[in-house]
């Protein structure tokens, strides 16, 4: 409890302000949230180069936007993640992250208000020095690492990335015109929604958006994803 404590403050510092606290025992949810059902939303911010999420504050707002919705429409009871990815290094993305569990004390259209400011100060944050661009692009490994961490199972989960979809690992370098290795379907067993904002971004190339959308629908269909959505406009 004390370092979901501590992510969640520093959270709240790095937005400006506001307070997110996790549902404690003794919440009462009001009838119309209690029809909804949880649902778990995992929400990746890639902090590399290539992505203009860093340096481009109109795309990086209209992410967050778009995000914000999302979470503004889900139930009490439902989990939200947000973590940093870029280089398979934990000291360069070494941010905490943001854990909360929308009730009554974090109700979702305030927690969408605190999201949308951080992903919406994204440049601010990387120009700033608090957050690090990166040099690579480990999706791979970042979603090996949420689904381990938070799983798929127990209640719908959706997970959410603000990327541009260019995978620059051991695994693949799909600018080059690799492939994406097969996943362990095991691994996202249970996994409802993998959804891209900005595939493609900042590469001003149409074909390249192309490829990378077909090769992340392949890999999420191979997965057990039920919905993938890649989006490089909207």
């Amino acid at each position: 409890m004390k370092a979901i404590l501590l992510a969640l403050a520093t959270a709240a510092a790095l937005i400006g302000g506001g307070a997110v606290a996790m549902q404690v025992a003794g919440d009462a949810p009001s009838d119309d949230q209690n029809v909804l059902h949880p649902q778990r939303l995992i929400i990746g911010l890639d902090l590399s180069q290539s992505n203009p999420l860093i340096d481009d504050p109109a795309f990086a707002a209209r992410v967050a936007a778009r995000v914000a919705d999302t979470v503004r429409n889900m139930g009490f009871s439902s989990e939200v993640h947000v973590r940093t990815f870029g280089s398979y290094d934990p000291s360069s993305n070494s941010w905490p992250g943001y854990d909360t569990v929308l009730s009554v004390r974090a109700r979702p259209e305030a927690v969408a208000a605190e999201i949308q400011k951080l992903i919406a100060g994204t440049p601010r944050l990387v120009a700033s020095g608090r957050w690090h661009s990166q040099r690579n692009t480990n999706i791979l490994a970042f979603l090996d690492n949420v689904t381990r961490a938070f799983g798929c199972r127990g209640m719908p989960t959706t997970i959410v990335l603000a990327t541009d979809g260019i995978e620059d690992s051991v695994y693949a370098r799909l600018d080059r015109g690799d492939h994406l290795p097969s996943p362990d379907s095991s691994q996202f067993r249970g996994c409802s929604q993998l959804l891209i904002y900005g595939l493609g971004q900042g590469g001003g190339n149409p074909r390249l958006t192309s490829q990378l959308r077909s090769e992340w629908t392949n890999w999420a269909r191979a997965a057990g994803f039920s919905n993938f959505q890649g989006l490089n406009d909207w």
